[in-house]
């Protein structure tokens, strides 16, 4: 009985999941390794090396997110067992890892009040799970409905806004640009994402994205310049990109039907009236009886 309840664990999907588990493994490794150098050394914390390893994996963590659901749908293999183990991977590494990452270059010097850097980390890894959490019970619920879109802000872009942002903070601090204590608005952020995740606003899940996806010119050339674009200014570009998304969830109410479908690349689909599709249906069923009663 019990082999019959053993999961059939779809292998593509979940080595990109794996991916996800790993560079979100792997960062936490980086961010002590900052730590501790910073500790036992008398190297000045602005040698953010470590820091910028833990980052980049962070973002490759949303990469392999990114592929493992799209991969599993292309062959058919979506699963209770994948979304439940996509959800471990993400608190790992979007949750666990920004939590620790912005607390070492930000949070760790707010101490007035006592513990309030502490706290908004724990805040933010507490509303990531229960964002996940959520999802899973949607998403088991109505599995079409969470195909459509995320409610409240997904925990993979929460980390990417995070990480971005901190990684837009450790560049200007080594071109020397005085920064001040702009960089404190990162906590407030971290808390206002905090709140976002368990959120209801509706936020774009772009799954209708895939290989038979087809665009005009303008916007595929315009979608190849804003890559390209990106890869040439890593620094700063990636947090643009992020915090574009995160404010189109907040102004997407107000944007029109049109533009939605527009942006979001939303897959066409033809409405059928359900009248019209009961009276197809009888008709279908008169045309069948008729020609059963015909002599052979």
């Amino acid at each position: 009985m019990s082999q019959e309840l053993e999961p059939r664990i779809p292998v593509l999907p979940t080595l990109m999941t794996a991916g996800n588990i790993l560079c979100g493994f792997v960062a936490i490794l980086e961010i002590f390794d900052g730590r501790h150098l910073a500790m036992t050394t008398s190297v000045d914390l602005n040698n953010y090396q470590h820091y910028h390893y833990a980052i980049v994996f962070i973002l490759l963590a949303c990469l392999f997110d990114a592929l493992d659901g799209r991969v599993a749908r292309m062959g058919g293999t979506e699963s209770p067992f994948g979304r439940e183990l996509d959800s471990l991977a993400d608190i790992v590494s979007f949750g666990v890892a920004p939590a620790l990452l912005v607390h070492d270059i930000v949070l760790k010097e707010i101490d007035t009040p006592k513990g309030l850097g502490w706290l908004i980390s724990c805040v933010y890894l507490v509303c990531g799970a229960m964002r996940l959490a959520r999802f899973n019970c949607l998403a088991a619920a109505d599995v079409k409905s969470s195909m459509k879109g995320f409610r409240g802000c997904p925990i993979p872009a929460a980390a990417g806004v995070i990480s971005s942002l901190t990684l837009l903070i450790i560049w200007l601090d080594s071109t020397e640009r005085e920064i001040g204590n702009w960089k404190y608005a990162l906590a407030g952020l971290m808390a206002l994402l905090s709140y976002l995740m368990v959120s209801n606003l509706e936020y774009p899940s772009f799954k209708a994205v895939n290989w038979r996806t087809k665009r005009s010119f303008h916007w595929v050339l315009v979608t190849i310049f804003v890559i390209a674009f990106t890869v040439m200014n890593w620094h700063w570009m990636p947090a643009v990109l992020f915090v574009s998304y995160l404010m189109y969830g907040l102004v997407r109410p107000w944007v029109s039907r049109k533009w939605r479908q527009e942006i979001e690349i939303e897959a066409e689909t033809v409405e059928i009236d359900p009248e019209m599709e009961t009276l197809a249906l009888n008709g279908d069923d008169d045309e069948e009886s008729r020609q059963q009663q015909q002599p052979p």
